[in-house]
């Protein structure tokens, strides 16, 4: 009876996420769908393939790279969008910075992750989007929790708190002026185990670091921060070599993973289930900079 509640369950969310995608599709001019690689976005991409087969995707896939990305998740970027067929477009941040947009003390080993908001931007601007599907959940963090599903971001791309739509049922208001745009969640009321049940019945590929490995990590404030050029030891500090997977994927310098040993989708499904900490709370070092570090970012234009 509880599989049969779930698949129920899974059924609702998948049936809430396609009619929200097919509402951009419909209501968006110039819509694109943010994919990164990560286990979120292949969600999407499984919802679109749902959403709108066997035509093609109403949008390109849109990746802001850092350039400090996870190499095996850029390998499992583009082995899927050759798969699918659809067209990509990556906004770079190494870009930004030789334009002199991104400003960085020291751009070869500084965190790019908040950057990347500026890139996006840029990006949003050179195409003319004015949608844009991200992978963004509730169950995250603070700033998400109280976002919209269709939020609203004003010319600047910045997100006001204050000023959002209301969303009653299923009615949105998707309206914007030239230059103004939207940032949608299809997702955003499934949590992370919904996510990864979701996977397992879909039965979706994902790139190997979110499944138990092998790496070298430096203690570091309750994390485990991957041992990398980009995030060297410092002063004091010991390297160990610990069985580790990732819970979520995003920039080299901010991203660590966490212990454990669940190799299989199964494993995982059964870890997360039990587990007290969020997602980011337990892997993301940007976010630790102060209590609201992700609704600073988010007004500045971030994901």
């Amino acid at each position: 009876m509880s599989n049969i509640l779930n698949q129920r369950h899974l059924d609702s969310l998948e049936s809430e996420a396609i009619h929200i995608l097919r509402e951009v599709a419909a209501e968006s001019a110039n819509p694109a769908l943010l994919f990164s690689g990560g286990k979120d976005s292949v969600v999407l991409l499984r919802l679109a393939e749902k959403a709108f087969r066997p035509g093609k995707f109403p949008f390109p896939l849109v990746h802001i790279d850092t350039g400090h990305n996870f190499p095996e998740v850029i390998t499992f970027r583009d082995k899927k969008v050759a798969e699918l067929g659809e067209r990509l477009i990556v906004g770079s941040v190494e870009d930004s910075i030789q334009r002199g947009t991104v400003r960085l003390r020291n751009p070869a080993t500084d965190s790019r992750n908040a950057a990347q908001a500026v890139t996006l931007l840029e990006t949003i601007s050179k195409h003319g989007f004015d949608a844009c599907i991200g992978g963004a959940r509730r169950d995250e963090e603070k700033a998400r929790a109280k976002e919209r599903i269709f939020s609203f971001r004003d010319e600047f791309g910045a997100w006001d708190p204050k000023a959002q739509r209301p969303e009653l049922w299923d009615l949105y208001n998707t309206r914007v002026h030239p230059g103004e745009n939207m940032r949608v969640f299809p997702i955003s009321n499934w949590t992370e185990l919904d996510v990864w049940q979701y996977i397992a019945r879909e039965k979706l590929e994902l790139p190997p670091i979110y499944f138990a490995h092998e790496r070298q990590v430096i203690p570091r404030n309750g994390l485990l921060v991957p041992l990398t050029d980009l995030t060297p030891p410092r002063d004091g500090e010991t390297v160990e070599t610990q069985v580790v997977r990732f819970r979520t994927v995003g920039d080299i310098s901010c991203t660590c993973p966490v212990s454990s040993d669940a190799a299989t989708v199964d494993a995982i499904i059964a870890e997360t289930a039990i587990t007290q900490i969020t997602e980011r709370g337990a892997t993301r070092m940007d976010d630790q900079t102060s209590e609201a570090s992700m609704e600073k970012r988010k007004k500045a234009g971030y994901f």
